[in-house]
């Protein structure tokens, strides 16, 4: 059974999580990145690229991703004079994952 300090923690370590998915356009871009890795670009696309499949600026792409980002949900490799950006969802799945486990045991009765 999670005791309350350690379910706090777990909330405060996912609150990044949730405010990344919370947002409609970072949920499209997810799904751009993730339908790009699934359909032969597993090493990611460039903001040109992912601008092109939104209604966004390359700005605001750009201001998106470094949430996702910095959350963990999207990681970046350089290459050359581009950034390809890529999902990375199982360590943030496994993180929310961690917290519903948490969450159903501090309401479980003995």
């Amino acid at each position: 059974m999670a005791n309350g300090k350690e379910l706090e923690q777990h909330f405060h370590s996912c609150m990044p999580l949730f405010i990344a998915l919370g947002d409609e356009v970072r949920l499209d871009i997810i799904e751009v990145l993730t339908y790009a890795a699934q359909t032969g670009r597993p090493n990611g696309l460039n903001v040109n690229e992912i601008t092109r499949q939104t209604s966004l600026s390359r700005p605001a792409i750009s201001h998106h991703l470094k949430i996702l980002k910095d959350c963990g949900l999207v990681e970046v490799e350089h290459s050359g004079t581009s950034n390809y950006y890529r999902p990375n969802l199982i360590n943030s799945t496994r993180r929310l994952m961690r917290l519903g486990t948490l969450v159903e045991s501090a309401f479980q009765q003995d």
